[in-house]
């Protein structure tokens, strides 16, 4: 599938969801509103793709860290999700005319929101879709070993989402999740002498323990 047809995928997808909010909103209870958070450890696994203007591919390594999200539900099956975590990735250029370059080191601030459909809100076991948007914002950029003046841009893309929880009581649960987000961010190395876009385009795994109010 192609990007373009993908990202067109995701748009419709994510405008079905919010055309299909305002009729959900008539059937929803009161008990259906409200607020869910959720603290989980992800997984951040980029992908290698890209390219770079001395031949090569650009790659960042994975990270696993704890990461924060807030949802709030419009009625009961209908919810939005945003997520909130930091990762640290050494950046390599692979493959190049220059060999395997170990560019730097750069952290990456990716919020992800998404629109959501849950299937069965009610019962114990609830698993839900998603789709929505990602900007990736970096900074903290360090040199590596060999270069210098190494800079990332910030990126904007899509994102998909399935998960689901497990509610042990009325407050509590246990949460699984995957997201595909995809997001291509441009890089500058040694003032400009190189340049590359890479495509993160990245998976994100998580598990966590959920509360809602």
């Amino acid at each position: 599938m192609s990007k373009g047809i993908l990202k067109f995928a995701l748009l419709l997808a994510t405008a079905q969801l919010a055309l299909a909010a305002p009729a959900l909103a008539q059937d929803a209870d009161s008990s259906g509103d409200g607020w869910l958070v959720r603290v989980r450890g992800i997984g951040v696994l980029p992908g290698d793709d890209g390219t770079t203007s001395i031949s090569g591919h650009p790659e960042a390594d994975n990270a696993v860290v704890p990461e924060l999200d807030i949802s709030y539900f419009f009625t009961k099956n209908i919810a939005a999700e945003l997520i909130l975590a930091t990762t640290s990735h050494d950046v390599k250029a692979i493959g190049t005319t220059l060999g395997d370059l170990d560019v730097g080191e750069t952290m990456l601030l990716p919020p992800v929101l998404t629109l959501q459909y849950h299937f069965s809100p009610d019962q114990a076991f609830s698993p839900y879709v998603g789709a929505g948007i990602n900007y990736t914002m970096t900074y903290s950029e360090d040199d590596g070993n060999d270069t210098t003046a190494f800079k990332l841009d910030n990126g904007l893309g899509w994102a998909l989402q399935a998960g689901a929880d497990y509610w042990v009581d009325q407050n509590w649960g246990l949460n699984l999740d995957v997201k595909k987000v995809w997001v291509d961010v441009d890089a500058s190395i040694n003032n400009g002498a190189i340049t590359a876009n890479a495509e993160l385009d990245p998976w994100i795994v998580g598990a966590g323990v959920s509360y809602r109010f």
